[in-house]
């Protein structure tokens, strides 16, 4: 199969290139500049130079292979609706090429917030919490069915970890202590966050492309949920740091994401996939020491 790529050089991209690539697919990837290009090709798959806002190239790019996986997102959390507005442009595009043909799109989202219990696949986000716009794309994506396209939704938890992570929430936060000298939770710190290793979440995109049933919603969770002063402590002790409770604003917009108790599962993913994580949990990866050095 070959499959179009869109975030291809990114954080998931840059795993799950290789994940199919070694699965005996052929990749074209989505490239928004040279660097990304250069990539791409040392990855062994082919770049097509366009972003986002690109779409006739999101189109063509899908035109000319069996099924697609969209990963790209603008994570620019000051103007987050007009990161989620391209999003929903550019999912358009993609099943518009892909209509009628039958062929997998798979769309990355985010795991649900459901207060007082663990989400499941078969949760949506309430309006207004930070998983909600992503979402609802994700859902408009599954919504083509109707049109002949295979699509389905690999939702993503909080933490997406592993070496190489410097973007991510995790390296935020230590990002954050080491500014502010402290390693900081909000509240009594209980709030719990789901994570997965980045190899674990690239193998199940590759799987949702393969043979994900159509409108299957699927969730990437290793960590059921991680408690966020479980979080901060390793953080403080790797950083020779206190760990203490913070005003939320302190942590900047994840003051606001940590505030929230929002664990979820994988249950249902695993017995239709067969998908199982393999990779360290995200305490067991934090102190293998790499995210400090």
């Amino acid at each position: 199969m070959r499959v179009f790529v869109t975030g291809a050089s990114g954080w998931i991209g840059s795993a799950l290139v290789p994940e199919l690539i070694g699965a005996g697919h052929q990749v074209l990837g989505l490239a928004r500049s040279d660097s990304s290009a250069t990539a791409i090709a040392a990855a062994g798959a082919e770049a097509l130079r366009g972003g986002l806002d690109d779409l006739e190239t999101l189109r063509a790019g899908a035109a000319d292979c069996d099924g697609v996986v969209h990963l790209a997102f603008i994570h620019d959390f000051t103007q987050f609706e007009a990161s989620v507005q391209a999003d929903a442009r550019a999912v358009e595009a993609l099943g518009a090429a892909l209509e009628g043909s039958g062929k997998p799109l798979v769309i990355a989202s985010g795991t649900p917030a459901v207060p007082g219990s663990v989400a499941t696949e078969r949760d949506e986000s309430a309006p207004g919490s930070p998983a909600a716009g992503r979402d609802a794309n994700a859902r408009a994506a599954l919504g083509m069915a109707e049109r002949g396209v295979r699509s389905s939704i690999v939702r993503l938890p909080r933490s997406v970890h592993g070496e190489g992570d410097h973007h991510g929430f995790v390296a935020r936060l230590i990002g954050i202590g080491r500014d502010k000298g402290v390693s900081g939770y909000v509240g009594d710190g209980s709030s719990r966050w789901p994570a997965v290793h980045v190899l674990d979440a690239a193998r199940l995109f590759r799987l949702a492309a393969e043979q994900a049933p159509v409108g299957s919603v699927l969730h990437a969770v290793a960590d059921e949920g991680v408690p966020i002063r479980e979080i901060a402590d390793v953080i403080g002790r790797h950083l020779n740091l206190p760990t203490a409770s913070v005003p939320a604003e302190d942590l900047s917009f994840l003051g606001r994401i940590l505030a929230v108790d929002q664990p979820a599962s994988s249950t249902l993913t695993r017995e239709l996939l067969g998908w199982r994580p393999t990779q360290p949990g995200l305490i067991e990866d934090l102190d293998k020491g790499h995210y400090f050095g």
